[in-house]
């Protein structure tokens, strides 16, 4: 599914989604999920061989959420392509739900990986695509990592890993919205040089908007095509995108909306 309209839609109701989920919970992470839902869509709607009626198809793409607590991005993803019904989002962070606050691969159907520790997301995906390696197999696996997890230091070890072994069947993307749970990443602890840093680790690196359908479907393309190392595509993006009160706002790092504020977003998101 190419279709710029289609993917639009979709990353909408995605957002409606997070946002319903998260105040329902009372609790979660709205700003990173929503930055994070355009990659979120193009990956799951357009790009990876995924098949939700078999999620343990053998030769499936991988994903990797590094930024575990953006669950409720991945969550509703999930439910919109099709992994579970869309009654369970409201089940989020609830006691005996499988929507727990960090992603569980024990109990969601369509998550390879338990994340939310972060900086480890990038050597769990290396593992994948050196298995595809052994294995003869043909599929990808994919990363998104947040601009303040890459203050970690085990990423710039898997960084270093994946060039080594010349991991090309890894794309990983760098939801890049400058904001972390203490404030801008530039005054926490700066990670500029993005693109320099990356490219002195052995990578291809591909800078786009984020939030735009076509750089991004462009963008998996060109990855693609890259032969001998691994890809990280820099994506700008805006922190709680699509709900004007939210966007840019540090408080929204890990603060359930309220009901109010709910109504207020949804209302934005059906205008759209």
């Amino acid at each position: 599914m190419k279709d710029i309209k289609i993917l639009e839609e979709k990353a909408n109701s995605i957002r409606k989604s997070i946002v319903k989920m998260i105040c329902e919970a009372k609790s979660g992470h709205p700003g990173g999920s929503l930055s994070a839902t355009d990659i979120l869509t193009t990956l799951y709607f357009s790009e990876m061989n995924i098949d939700p009626a078999n999620p343990k198809m053998e030769n499936r793409d991988r994903f990797v959420l590094s930024k575990g607590h953006a669950a409720p991005a991945l969550y509703a993803t999930l439910a919109e392509r099709g992994y579970f019904d869309k009654e369970l989002l409201m089940t989020l962070r609830k006691y005996g739900s499988i929507l727990q606050g960090h992603p569980d691969m024990k109990k969601v159907p369509g998550v390879e990986i338990s994340t939310g520790s972060l900086g480890q997301g990038l050597s769990v995906a290396n593992g994948m695509a050196l298995n595809a390696r052994i294995t003869g197999e043909s599929y990808r696996t994919y990363v998104i990592l947040g601009d303040g997890e890459i203050q970690e230091g085990q990423v710039w070890e898997a960084a270093m890993t994946a060039a080594h072994y010349k991991l090309d069947n890894v794309c990983a993307f760098l939801d890049f919205n400058n904001l972390q749970i203490d404030g801008n990443v530039d005054k926490v602890m700066g990670v500029e040089p993005v693109d320099a840093k990356w490219e002195a680790f052995g990578w291809h690196v591909i800078k786009i908007d984020g939030h735009n359908f076509t750089e991004i479907l462009n963008a998996l393309e060109e990855a693609k095509n890259v032969k001998g190392k691994p890809t990280i595509i820099i994506a700008k993006t805006i922190k709680g995108k699509g709900v004007s009160f939210m966007e840019n706002v540090c408080g929204f790092h890990g603060v359930a909306p309220t009901a109010e504020e709910t109504e207020k977003a949804l209302a934005e998101l059906n205008s759209k």
